[in-house]
């Protein structure tokens, strides 16, 4: 399933609304401090490289706080930005501006945090035909907000949740009893047209080409495997391999022929993108 506008949408509101209610639910206790007629202009600068991603999520959260705040991005969606860069201003009344800082700024700085750890992947394997794909390993709360960013960053979506897609696993495969059970199954099964079974061995690959599967997952296949793999295949399959991948080694696997490469690491272990937001009054 495609993230349609729908439901990128609905995503926004519902993660923008969580944020607010957990960080200001119906008041900023510290805006008592400062005038309620005082207008500024805030400068979000960014303080390292990186590709920008988010910027929806800025927008709607200060939709909600103050729709009357006046927005100028200097950097696109998607544009990769320098360290000390001005990315964006906006202008509009101070307190508004100081109570929605963190969260914009908690948005911005993940996403885009997602968007260049997933460029940087994709780079690595571009002079190949092999595409990278995220996973469900996402942050709770925020799967489709990561799985937008990886799409901003390079990179491909695949299954949204369990409701989207069917991927059949070690322990699925456990519960019936064998792999050909399963397949089995799945191939006397009318309403089931596409599915991708998991393998984790060469044996379990040749009998998951020989019972008719035509996506297989390789799970923890090493390089050597990997390409064996492709050779025993021979484009009857999509093979996709995942497990243990990483920035050091994912060019030596795309380089085994193999057409899809999942990375949990770029929905899991990213480092937020440092962002600074200055609101000076006027």
């Amino acid at each position: 399933m495609d993230i349609t506008n729908k439901i990128l949408k609905e995503a926004i509101d519902i993660n923008v609304s969580s944020a607010i209610a957990e960080d200001i639910k119906n008041l900023d206790k510290t805006s008592v401090l400062t005038s309620s007629k005082l207008n500024a202009l805030a400068e979000i600068k960014a303080k390292e490289r990186g590709v920008l991603c988010g910027t929806p999520w800025v927008e709607k959260t200060y939709r909600k706080i103050d729709p009357k705040l006046k927005f100028i991005w200097l950097v696109k969606e998607g544009s990769v930005f320098k360290k000390n860069q001005k990315i964006c201003k906006i202008h509009g009344n101070f307190n508004s501006l100081l109570t929605g800082e963190r969260i914009a700024l908690n948005f911005l700085q993940t996403l885009s945090g997602t968007a260049t750890i997933t460029k940087t992947f994709v780079n690595k394997i571009k002079t190949t035909t092999t595409i990278l794909l995220d996973t469900r390993k996402t942050l709770p709360g925020l799967r489709i907000a990561q799985k937008y960013a990886v799409k901003i960053g390079g990179g491909m979506n695949q299954r949204l949740g369990l409701y989207d897609e069917i991927l059949i696993k070690e322990n699925h495969i456990k519960s019936v009893g064998s792999i050909e059970k399963i397949l089995q199954k799945m191939n006397t099964n009318q309403k089931i047209s596409n599915y991708q079974v998991e393998v984790e061995n060469l044996k379990q690959l040749q009998l998951a080409i020989k019972l008719g599967a035509k996506n297989i997952l390789l799970d923890n296949f090493s390089i050597s495997s990997t390409k064996k793999a492709v050779e025993i295949n021979h484009h009857f399959a999509t093979l996709e391999v995942s497990g243990n991948i990483n920035i050091n080694n994912i060019l030596d696997y795309a380089k085994t022929g193999v057409n899809r490469i999942s990375v949990g690491a770029i929905t899991k272990n990213i480092e937020a993108i440092d962002f600074s937001m200055i609101i000076n009054a006027i």
